[in-house]
């Protein structure tokens, strides 16, 4: 066979793979419910409306759906997309959806009670946040206007979200909240440094979350874990700028239901305010417990506390610190973290004087000052941590030795060089 002939077959098959590939995805979903269908869809346009009848439709659907939104940019004034639906239904965005630059409420757009649901596409949700940030005031009281939420994903199980933007969000970017077997893959989060309480992806009373090959940057925590957060796994996550990678704060209300199972690993930490922290509030309002938290295999490049468990957290001194935590914080491992700190102390543990941390291990630890003079350390409170490999700084205790510079009472208590 000739170089020409071979040419021609090696790329006619391509083709045909592509063409088998592009019908596959197109015909996924036994019905498509596209929306152009549903009235004039022209670019600029509100298809607010347009977007609530193609919901209807395809959740009513006894065959697997699909809703298709095209490329270009719209305005929705608000999306509350409900189950249960009869079938799995797919969102697929190709365009981007542009919210109200002023919008009442804490929501813009809403899935819930929807089993096996897919939000695809390549598209984007911009909150249109900037004009927003301004009048977020909860840096001076407790009780704050809440602004709008870019996201939120309530009750939803066995389900993914994967190939979408969150874009400048007028507070948290996606806030989930009793959701099962839920995942989030390839998804980028943007929002600059100095944007308040943007939370890239905020976990509550929910199980068996994963979030995979994200990007996350934005101007508070990357991912922050909230009570009741069960069976979480963190991988391949680059962030910053933001706050970290945080569970917590936790203590703050009542009836706050246990934090347990979570897994941060692969991640990379990008000129952060902090890195894996553990943070609750003092003067808890009642007692609860973090168990089973794990954090392995992190970078951290000019990271101001690389690691940090703070039980005395308390922003904009609205709390009463002279209250010792009532979190139990439990069986927390680091392992296998290495990179850069842009503070003095690089490792800091605060743990409750009530309620001593317990099982908090080291392993491998590797961090160099960037941007300080002089060396970097451990600062280690009512917690005797386990280590074991490499320390670097030192860490306050090692597994054979009583701590150095501590004292006892009633718990470990102790500051290192």
């Amino acid at each position: 066979m000739s170089r020409i002939k071979l040419s021609f077959l090696v790329a006619t098959i391509l083709t045909l793979l592509l063409l088998a590939f592009t019908v596959d995805a197109q015909s996924s979903a036994d019905v498509v419910f596209d929306l152009e269908a549903y009235g004039n869809i022209v670019p600029g346009t509100d298809i607010t409306t347009a977007l609530a009848n193609a919901w209807k439709d395809a959740c009513a659907s006894g065959r697997s759906s699909a809703i298709v939104i095209p490329g270009g940019t719209f305005e929705v004034r608000e999306g509350n997309f409900a189950g249960p639906c009869k079938n799995r239904i797919d969102f697929q965005l190709g365009g981007t959806l542009r919210a109200p630059k002023a919008l009442p409420g804490d929501n813009w757009i809403i899935f819930a009670h929807i089993d096996r649901l897919t939000v695809s596409g390549g598209g984007v949700f911009d909150g249109q946040g900037k004009e927003a940030w301004g009048k977020n005031d909860c840096h001076k009281r407790i009780n704050c206007a809440q602004l709008p939420v870019s996201l939120r994903f309530n009750f939803i199980t066995n389900s993914i979200v994967t190939r979408i933007t969150s874009l400048d969000s007028k507070n948290f970017h996606i806030n989930v909240l009793g959701c099962n077997n839920l995942t989030f893959h390839n998804i980028n989060i943007i929002a600059p440094g100095n944007s308040p309480n943007t939370d890239g992806i905020h976990i509550g009373r929910s199980n068996k979350i994963t979030i995979t090959k994200s990007k996350i940057a934005t101007g508070d925590d990357c991912i922050s874990l909230g009570d009741g957060s069960r069976q979480i796994e963190v991988a391949n996550v680059t962030c910053g700028p933001g706050h970290g990678i945080s569970v917590g704060s936790l203590g703050r209300y009542t009836n706050e239901e246990p934090v347990e199972g979570v897994l941060v690993k692969n991640c990379t930490m990008i000129n952060t305010t902090n890195g894996v922290r553990i943070k609750t509030w003092p003067g808890s309002a009642a007692g609860g417990t973090a168990t089973d938290m794990h954090f392995l295999d992190i970078i951290m490049v000019n990271v101001g506390n690389p690691i940090l468990i703070d039980q005395e957290y308390c922003p904009w001194n609205q709390c009463n610190r002279q209250v010792p935590s009532k979190i139990k914080i439990s069986k927390v491992s680091f392992e296998n973290i290495r990179g850069s700190s842009a503070t003095p102390v690089a490792i800091k543990l605060i743990c409750s004087r009530s309620f001593p941390c317990e099982e908090v291990k080291f392993r491998d630890i590797d961090l160099t000052p960037n941007g300080i003079t002089g060396p970097i350390t451990s600062q280690c409170t009512n917690v005797r941590p386990i280590v074991s490999g490499k320390q670097n700084p030192k860490i306050c205790a090692s597994p054979y030795q009583p701590p150095l510079n501590c004292s006892l009472n009633n718990s470990w208590n102790c500051s290192l060089s």
